[in-house]
């Protein structure tokens, strides 16, 4: 039986890869299984066995130790980059600029909950930075302050995991307790909210197809394009049929007459307006003779060679008479202007006539097996470029020594840039969804695994020993700052309840905060716009703080 023994607490390569992937397989598994009322820490499980497998004695090799924790850091970091890049300037737009200044707000005022308890309770700086990415359930941020303190001092510091395992848990359930807190405090409910929201979308715009035969003497002789001139509206005239019976498609340099039958597109507001041109029709073609239609239709771009090229180049509005409304990427809606770059596996919604939205989806692909094939090239290049930038010394004023990114900050800074203006050089940087979270999984797994071989040997003693008051230090950093931004949000901008758990939510990079916001309303989905809206900034933040927290007050 000695080899079972020498298996489970022996030395070598082949031991440390059999108790690390212990820990993995029996934190997934409990990740997966055991929920409270629909709430669970999930893949932090890993975290926790990794601690009690080295608490009862089973140690990984030192070299697989940091091998582990340095590749799974980077490919986690490096794959949230990938997934947040594509929106990460999009969403610092105007209509997500006061979302983010509040999250922005959320990260600075957890530092400074943080720094004031390092300050009154004494407990060293390097430790509380743990607690405090605990707190806000946020694993790269732990990663960047591991190495920021090990390129200071030269070594590990076990508390810094330990402080991060003590909060995590109560970190979850403390955002949930805050959102319900806020709602009492406001006296929130979520019937009179979606009353609210469902007032707010009858009062904005929404797009009216329109049929009129022109009679208005101003319109005989005039191009497409002038219409908007005439009327003072934005519009779009989709269709045309002249008053012998032909059909065509207009363009903005077509010529219009009295008599002629045209389909305009327009907000619905513009309505009363646009009837001032003629009478109400039914716009019938010469080859059907039945009523002309319009589809809605998502398509997927395929086509690598699509890749980088402006919505406006490629003129599918004057060749095929269709409307691209908008754009979904990682998550993230984008407006589809001409200038809008395109990437592979961008989600196109098209509006148009069917043949013509047929015509359309050959152009961009729209072959879902086209995108099965993984680019890694791409990725390593990336993972390069990351640890050569996280790595060059970088001067900056009042500090002692050269300020470096680290693997987390470089590989988050690189996968961020390269996944947004790669396009516009023709880098392919798409991955799938669930190749992307593949290997996210893997990477966090193997770091939390780590990590909690290197901190199970001093995690009991240190917890007896006071760590405790740890778990409440927390929940203070958890609660506090997430309170102070959504009084803020709620009083003085007046942001509905379902955007606001989605802003708290993702400002705290919380899963199952999320997971709880979106059960709240079947109606809408604006706590998930929320949180995809401040999610990329605030990941950026989280890294950022984690090593300043280090390198500026220890």
């Amino acid at each position: 039986m000695n080899w079972l023994n020498n298996l489970f607490f022996g030395t070598g390569i082949a031991h440390s890869i059999f108790i690390l992937t212990l820990a993995v397989g029996v934190g997934v598994y409990f990740g997966e299984k055991l929920k409270i009322k629909g709430i669970t820490i999930g893949v932090t499980w890993v975290l926790f066995c990794a601690i009690a497998c080295s608490h009862f004695g089973m140690r990984l090799e030192p070299q697989v130790e940091s091998f582990a924790k340095d590749l799974g850091l980077i490919l986690f970091v490096y794959s949230i980059g990938l997934q947040v890049g594509p929106g990460f300037f999009a969403s610092l737009s105007k209509g997500g600029l006061n979302m983010n200044l509040l999250a922005a707000g959320l990260v600075l005022l957890g530092c400074l909950t943080a720094y004031i308890i390092h300050l009154i309770s004494g407990v060293d700086i390097a430790v509380m930075t743990g607690v405090l990415f605990g707190a806000v359930t946020n694993t790269p941020g732990l990663g960047a302050a591991q190495q920021a303190y090990q390129d200071i001092t030269g070594s590990l510091n076990p508390d810094i995991a330990s402080g991060y395992a003590m909060a995590y848990p109560l970190g979850v359930v403390g955002i949930i307790l805050t959102l319900l807190l806020i709602r009492a405090f406001f006296r929130i409910k979520t019937d009179k909210e979606e009353e609210r929201i469902a007032c707010e979308k009858g009062v904005q715009k929404q797009v009216v197809y329109v049929d009129l035969q022109l009679t208005n003497p101003q319109t005989d002789g005039i191009r497409v394009c002038d219409l908007s001139l005439l009327t003072h509206v934005k519009l779009v005239v989709s269709r045309m049929v002249h008053p012998d019976g032909t059909s065509e498609m207009p363009d903005g340099n077509t010529i219009l007459h009295t008599g002629d039958k045209i389909r305009i597109v327009a907000d619905h507001q513009s309505k009363p307006t646009i009837m001032l041109l003629g009478e109400p029709t039914k716009i019938i073609t010469d080859e059907t003779n039945k009523e002309v239609t319009l589809v809605n239709r998502n398509i997927v771009v395929t086509k690598p060679k699509l890749n980088g090229r402006r919505i406006g180049d490629l003129k599918v509005r004057a060749a095929y008479h269709i409307t691209i409304t908008r754009i979904r990427r990682a998550g993230i809606e984008l407006l589809a202007t001409p200038d809008l770059i395109l990437q592979l596996g961008d989600r196109l919604t098209v509006v148009g006539e069917a043949e013509a939205v047929e015509k359309v989806a050959q152009v961009f692909g729209n072959s879902a097996k086209r995108l099965d094939t993984p680019n890694i090239a791409p990725i390593f290049i990336g993972i390069l470029l990351g640890v050569a930038l996280g790595s060059l010394p970088i001067a900056l004023p009042g500090l002692g020594q050269p300020f470096k990114l680290g693997l987390a900050g470089g590989s988050l800074i690189v996968a961020i840039l390269i996944s947004a203006f790669g396009p516009k050089y023709h880098v392919v940087t798409y991955t799938t969804s669930s190749a992307n979270l593949m290997i996210r999984e893997i990477g966090i797994s193997l770091f939390l695994a780590a990590v909690g071989f290197g901190a199970g040997k001093s995690f009991i003693p240190t917890l007896v020993g006071g760590g405790y008051v740890w778990i409440g230090y927390g929940v203070l950093i958890t609660m506090l700052p997430a309170l102070i931004i959504g009084i803020v949000a709620r009083k003085w901008l007046n942001l509905d309840y379902f955007t606001l758990m989605g802003l708290i939510a993702g400002s705290s990079t919380n899963p199952p905060a999320l997971a709880y916001a979106t059960t709240q309303s079947s109606q809408n989905d604006r706590a998930a716009v929320a949180y995809s809206t401040v999610y990329p900034l605030t990941m950026f933040l989280r890294v950022l703080t984690g090593q300043l927290m280090i390198l500026l007050f220890l």
